[in-house]
């Protein structure tokens, strides 16, 4: 056992093998970050974590958030009291401070954990950098809007905010450098780290970004009438009001099970559409205190309104792939319904007329003009990664200004192994690459796949090299400074658009995914957008 003294008091963590076999790395786990948000603190901003007396265990994870699993489709009860983080490194007391990698997990801001079960450290801390995983607040309780000074929305966020602070006052006691921080996370991580980018908030609190398979501006991570879906949730729980502060008050009465997977449709065209996102970040009202959004993400990279910090964006070469289900089940709904296949933040803003003629416009590019069928599932993959994905992803980093001498790299990933669990499902239909999920298994240790490591075996040299590269980055701000991996990634720019494919071979290209971009560009024109 091991100890370490934190703002708040004595942690005791301990030392656990790699599972490469390399040694031992220190863990801490359940950290509280922040005062539990329940009872009146439910769906508020959260609270500086309280101080303990004693010597605090730290040896097991905090529980996760309530939820229901994206996968299982199980209900994890959790508990509302989830503010905790984990914090993994091989030296306590190295040389000189090592730099910080603070991870964001995913889960379409409905589920998920920073846990080991997904995330081990194994992979990443034997790569000198201290590795911090949080827990935060999703759905409901992370992502109510009410357009009211308690509950302006984004809470869980603000609990990002929180666990990056908890990081500036206490990692130096883990052999951390605060004043070195990356940022990295996937799909909502993703979406989430994008945002912090552009947060007044979270300024000062890291020095670099991995954006991995999300931004806020992807279809997905788009909010519509935030506060209206609220009092929409409060009808369906048997809350009849049109006044905002009863709601909030009635909502934190609400047993926390009622408001996990709930599906508030504010007009009826959504109600096919079950698997879209409902709570998500949203631009916050004014009211004299400091936001973590107060304009529209688009919007503030086009003014220029952002933290100046390095960053690393990108997506893997077939994300789509982890629709396969989905498709299997429910393309043909795309001949009853073809403004599905149209981008939310158009289908929001057009007529019908015109979201019909870009529905025909889309499938006819894709699917030609015969019916769709579970033949055309390897069409859906490219659509699917084409306008969930790279199209806004692309489009976020052609827009993120350059300022100082703050870097930007792009990356392809499309590595594929027995690690690559999610793109297996492709195998039935003949197609292989990088699903969306997929690149995590190269840099975590997801402990519940019981995953075999090799050091002989071609992911593990995948392994090797994506954990090189992205810890390259956390370290110096480029992800190739010297020879070692036999490449130089070119910084990203507007007229060459150079990317780095991180496959078997790393291979530098230009202007990724072109013919698709391209396309999706005219469907946005079409519509009368940028």
């Amino acid at each position: 056992m091991v100890k370490v003294k934190v703002e708040q008091g004595l942690l005791e963590g301990e030392q656990l093998d790699l599972v490469t076999g390399d040694g031992k790395y220190y863990s801490f786990k359940g950290v509280p970050y922040a005062e539990p948000p329940v009872g009146p603190l439910r769906f508020k901003a959260p609270q500086p974590p309280k101080p303990w007396s004693g010597i605090r265990k730290a040896t097991e994870h905090g529980p996760v958030c309530p939820q229901k699993d994206m996968f299982t489709q199980q209900y994890i009860p959790g508990s509302e009291d989830c503010l905790y983080l984990n914090v993994y490194t091989r030296d306590l007391k190295p040389t000189s401070p090592l730099p910080v990698m603070f991870f964001i997990h995913g889960g379409a801001y409905k589920s998920g954990s920073g846990n080991e079960d997904n995330y081990g450290p194994d992979f990443l801390v034997n790569h000198d950098v201290v590795l911090v995983t949080i827990n935060y607040r999703f759905e409901v309780l992370g992502f109510l809007c009410l357009d009211i000074e308690d509950v302006p929305g984004n809470a869980g966020l603000k609990d990002q905010v929180t666990a990056l602070k908890w990081v500036q006052k206490n990692i130096a006691q883990f052999g951390g450098d605060p004043k070195n921080v990356t940022v990295f996370g996937e799909s909502a991580g993703g979406a989430s780290t994008a945002l912090h980018v552009l947060s007044p908030m979270s300024k000062g609190l890291f020095k670099r970004a991995i954006s991995m398979s999300g931004v806020p501006i992807c279809d997905w991570a788009t909010s519509f009438e935030p506060k209206r879906r609220a009092f929409v949730l409060g009808q369906q729980l048997g809350f009849e009001t049109n006044d905002a502060s009863k709601l909030f008050h009635f909502l934190q009465s609400v047993p926390v099970e009622k408001l996990v997977d709930v599906q508030p449709c504010v007009i009826a065209a959504e109600e096919p559409f079950n698997s879209l996102l409902k709570f998500v970040p949203v631009v916050e009202k004014d009211f004299g205190k400091e936001n973590f959004l107060s304009m529209d993400p688009e919007e503030a990279l086009r003014r220029g309104q952002i933290n100046e910090v390095d960053v690393m964006i990108g997506y893997t070469d077939k994300e789509g792939l982890i629709a396969i289900p989905f498709f299997e089940t429910s393309l043909q709904s795309y001949n009853k319904y073809p403004e599905i296949l149209v981008p939310r933040h158009i289908f929001y803003k057009s007529s019908p007329v015109k979201v019909l003629e870009l529905a025909d416009k889309i499938k006819n590019h894709y699917f030609g003009d015969k019916p769709i069928t579970v033949e055309d599932i390897e069409k859906a993959v490219v659509v699917f990664s084409a306008s969930y994905f790279v199209y806004d992803i692309t489009k976020y980093i052609r827009l993120l200004p350059r300022t100082g001498n703050s870097k930007r790299y792009m990356y392809c990933f499309s590595s594929v192994s027995e690690r690559n669990i999610y793109g297996q499902m492709g195998a039935k239909f003949g197609i292989t690459g990088a699903s969306h999920l997929d690149d995590l298994m190269y840099l975590f240790d997801a402990k519940k796949t019981k995953l075999m490591i090799d050091k002989n075996s071609k992911s593990y040299k995948m392994i090797f090299k994506t954990c090189v590269l992205f810890t390259n980055f956390a370290k110096f701000g480029n992800p190739t400074p010297d020879k070692s991996l036999g490449v130089t990634w070119p910084e990203y720019d507007n007229i060459q658009e150079e990317y780095l494919d991180i496959g078997e071979t790393l291979t530098p290209g230009k202007k990724s995914y072109k013919e698709d971009i391209d396309f999706w560009q005219s469907v946005y024109e079409a519509a009368g957008e940028k």
